[in-house]
């Protein structure tokens, strides 16, 4: 018994295959109007693709909105992605304390890449203040 797909789901697993087997102008195509329509998949995918120039002309500033949208929406890789735009100042400005905010939403959802990087952040102590009681529990969570 098959379940029946709407086209938007067609185009939505469409355009993440084309992502994933780097066909990014096929992506673009498929997952552009359904970022535009709010969904988050969809956005994060865009994102990178804009972020780097995979199907298109690099636009940051597109693709720091699409991530924040995916974010905000609750993705997690997105919401690692944000935190990672916002701790290397790609897309955006630099900014430690939104990159703490993102990373831990990712982390609080299991993403272990958050926990190290945010372990990593507190160890150096470069954009928030130096705590190496807490980089090394973060560390701990994350199975290090």
């Amino acid at each position: 018994m098959s379940i029946e797909q709407s086209p938007l789901e067609l185009n939505l697993q469409s355009g993440i295959a084309a992502f994933a087997s780097k066909h990014f102008a096929q992506a673009q195509k498929l997952l552009t109007p359904l970022a535009e329509a709010g969904e988050p998949e969809a956005q994060y995918r865009c994102a990178i693709m804009c972020q780097n120039g995979l199907g298109c002309v690099p636009d940051e500033a597109r693709a720091f909105a699409w991530m924040k949208a995916a974010a905000e929406a609750g993705l997690a890789l997105a919401q690692h992605g944000l935190g990672f735009m916002y701790m290397e100042g790609e897309c955006t400005e630099q900014d430690g304390p939104q990159a703490v905010h993102w990373f831990e939403q990712a982390a609080a959802q299991g993403l272990a890449g958050s926990l190290t990087t945010l372990a990593l952040m507190y160890e150096e102590g470069k954009l928030i203040p130096q705590d190496l009681e807490r980089a090394r529990k973060l560390y701990q969570q994350a199975g290090f």
